[in-house]
């Protein structure tokens, strides 16, 4: 798994560029679940958490950090991948902390709402920067 991050691949065919992306998929999804586990634990450490407690400016350095780590998605691409990360993991914890409004439910159309407004706010300007 740690190979399908760190080894570069020149697939040569469409099966092999497949299972090269399968391979990073694999990783990615080690990597969420990682990530969703340490929000949830900041989650119960803010004294506000929730949609509530979110701190868009964190977010919007978090999105350029990784902007300059992955340049040629840049912010405006990354922006909406990471705002869906964000409000999957607050659903997440939302629903292990036992609100019953969004457990086992699709999120509601608040949530749709702050979604929208998160990736706008993410994606800042609107330019990529390097």
């Amino acid at each position: 798994m740690v190979g399908a991050l760190v080894r570069e691949e020149r697939p040569g065919t469409v099966a092999a560029a497949r299972g090269a992306i399968d391979r990073v998929d694999a990783a990615l999804a080690v990597l969420l679940e990682r990530r969703a586990a340490l929000a949830g634990t900041v989650q119960r450490l803010k004294p506000v958490g929730g949609f509530a407690g979110r701190d868009m400016d964190r977010e919007r350095r978090l999105v350029a950090a990784m902007a300059r780590r992955a340049p040629c998605l840049g912010e405006v691409r990354l922006a909406p991948i990471m705002n869906a990360v964000i409000e999957s993991g607050l659903h997440l914890a939302e629903e292990r902390r036992g609100d019953s409004r969004e457990n086992g439910r699709e999120p509601s159309p608040e949530g749709d709402r702050r979604g929208r407004m998160g990736v706008q706010a993410l994606a800042g300007s609107g330019q990529d920067h390097d």
